[in-house]
C-alpha cells in the first residue's frame, strides 16, 4: 500500500477520526510521519487541556508502522511497551514527528540477522506549534527475523 493511501485510511480510523487526530504526512519511503491532535471540546479533559489518552493514542502506532515498512515482510514487528511523561498542559493543538533514521534500520537488521529478538526504544516529543514540549512518549519495538527468512 502506498503511504498516501495509508495516511488517508488512518485518518478515517475511528480512534483517530473521533478524537481529532490527523496524520498530516507519511513519507514515500516510510521513514517519517507527522501527526496533529486538534484540541476540541469533545477531546479535552476536565481542566480543558489535551486528554492524556489522546496524547498517547496520537503516537501509538507510528514507530511500529515505520519500522515494519522499512524492514519489509521478512520481519515480525510488534509494539512491546510504551510510556508517556506529561511535561506541560496542552492548551492548544499538538504535534508529533517521527523520523526513522537509516542507521537505526540497519542496526535492527544486523541485530536480528540470526533470528534473535531485538528490543529497541524510540522516543517522540509531543509539541505545540511553537515547539513547547507537552509530553515525551517512549515506545519499545520488538523485531525478529521470521523463521522462513533465516
Amino acid at each position: 500500500m502506498r503511504p498516501s493511501t495509508f495516511r488517508r485510511l488512518l485518518n478515517l480510523w475511528p480512534p483517530f477520526l473521533f478524537n481529532s487526530i490527523r496524520v498530516l504526512a507519511v513519507s514515500d519511503d516510510w521513514s517519517e510521519a507527522r501527526v496533529v491532535l486538534r484540541l476540541r471540546p469533545w477531546n479535552r479533559n476536565y481542566v480543558r487541556t489535551q486528554f492524556g489518552g489522546n496524547l498517547f493514542a496520537m503516537t501509538d502506532p507510528f514507530w511500529m508502522l515505520l519500522v515494519m515498512h522499512q524492514l519489509g515482510s521478512d520481519y515480525l514487528v510488534w509494539d512491546k511497551a510504551g510510556a508517556i511523561d506529561f511535561v506541560a498542559p496542552g492548551r492548544e493543538d499538538v504535534y508529533a514527528h517521527f523520523k526513522l533514521e537509516p542507521q537505526v534500520v540497519e542496526s535492527l537488521r544486523g541485530e536480528a540477522a540470526q533470528g534473535a529478538k531485538v528490543l529497541h526504544w524510540f522516543e517522540t516529543d509531543v509539541t505545540t506549534a511553537s515547539g513547547e514540549v507537552i509530553a515525551r512518549v517512549r515506545k519499545q519495538i520488538y523485531v525478529r527475523l521470521k523463521r522462513r527468512a533465516r
